[in-house]
C-alpha cells in the first residue's frame, strides 16, 4: 500500500474521531419539561433552555434574587420557557451587567437539573438592538 493512502486513511480517522467527540459534548435545546424528565431518567448532560424573565403586568422584572453583599456568586431567578412553563433557575456565575441581564428581551440557560432546580452554568441574553427604528414624536 502507498504511504500516500495509509496517510489518507489515518487523516479520515481523525477527523471522524474528532467530530465523534465533539458531537458527545454538543447540547440540545430542550424546554423545562424535558429537561426535567432527563434528569429523572438519570441522564446528567447539560441542556439549553430558551425563555423569558418574569415580569410584573407594569413590564418590570421581577423573581430575581441577586444580592452581592452576602455572596456576590449567587443568582436565582424565575424564567419562563418557550412552553410557558415557570422555573426558578440558580446560577453560580452571574452574569456581569445586572443591567443588561434585567433588560434581556430572551434568556438563554445552559446547565441540568440538580435537586429538583435548574442549575445554569452559562447564561446568554439576547437584549434589545439598539438599533430597531424609533419612533420620534413631534
Amino acid at each position: 500500500m502507498k504511504k500516500s493512502y495509509i496517510f489518507g486513511i489515518i487523516v479520515i480517522a481523525i477527523a471522524v474521531g474528532i467530530i465523534v467527540s465533539s458531537a458527545g459534548d454538543a447540547s440540545q435545546y430542550v424546554s423545562f419539561k424535558e429537561a426535567f424528565a432527563m434528569a429523572q431518567a438519570g441522564e446528567d448532560a447539560k441542556v439549553h433552555v430558551v425563555g423569558k424573565l418574569e415580569r410584573s403586568p407594569a413590564g418590570e422584572v421581577i423573581g430575581v434574587n441577586y444580592d452581592p453583599s452576602k455572596d456576590p456568586n449567587y443568582l436565582s431567578f424565575i424564567m419562563i420557557d418557550n412552553n410557558n412553563e415557570a422555573h426558578e433557575v440558580v446560577c453560580y456565575n452571574p452574569p456581569p451587567s445586572m443591567q443588561d441581564f434585567k433588560r434581556s428581551e430572551q434568556v438563554v440557560v445552559i446547565g441540568r437539573v440538580k435537586e429538583g432546580k435548574f442549575v445554569a452554568s452559562e447564561i446568554l441574553m439576547k437584549c434589545p438592538s439598539k438599533y430597531e427604528d424609533s419612533q420620534i414624536k413631534g
